[in-house]
């Protein structure tokens, strides 16, 4: 698939067909793309937690107020950072927003759908993902990715709003 179809053809995928596993291979494409996505000063400060037991993606379910799709969703991705690898303070956030949008445009590449859950902004949400996985101090979870064969189809949208761009100035 070419980069711009995979760009403008993404869409946040909330229902999926419960059945179909993303497998191994699928897996290992995902969190290749989401490495080799640009860190500030080359930290590469993220790590990523991969599950797939249904009663941990229910937990999931039970603390985060948007994640109602990992009822049905295979899998989930847990995008974090180790903030013991962090060179410039705060930058894991874009680096992890960069893995995460490279996890959802490999999965769309893949014929996948995903949505992507925000956890970083949130203390509940942190806290809740923390409690869950037994995080460690340093490990502070940014988002969660759902992952599945989509069971909806969504057209592409064209976002662009020139009112949005300036050139030069205000």
């Amino acid at each position: 698939m070419e980069t711009s179809k995979a760009i403008f053809g993404r869409r946040s995928i909330r229902k999926y067909i419960a059945d179909i596993p993303v497998d191994e291979n699928q897996i290992k494409i995902l969190l290749a793309a989401a490495m080799a996505a640009p860190t500030a000063r080359n930290a590469q400060e993220w790590e990523f937690l991969v599950v797939r037991e249904r009663e941990t993606l229910q937990k999931i379910v039970e603390t985060h107020p948007y994640a109602s799709m990992l009822k049905e969703a295979p899998c989930a991705i847990i995008v974090c950072a180790n903030l013991k690898k962090e060179l410039i303070p705060g930058y894991w956030i874009g680096d992890c927003g960069a893995a995460t949008q490279n996890i959802l445009l490999a999965a769309t590449n893949l014929g996948l759908g995903t949505v992507w859950l925000g956890v970083q902004a949130v203390k509940e949400r942190v806290d809740a993902v923390r409690k869950i996985f037994n995080l460690p101090e340093h490990i502070m979870p940014f988002s969660i990715v759902a992952v599945g064969t989509p069971a909806e189809e969504k057209d592409p949208q064209d976002r662009y709003d020139e009112a949005k761009v300036h050139y030069g100035k205000w």
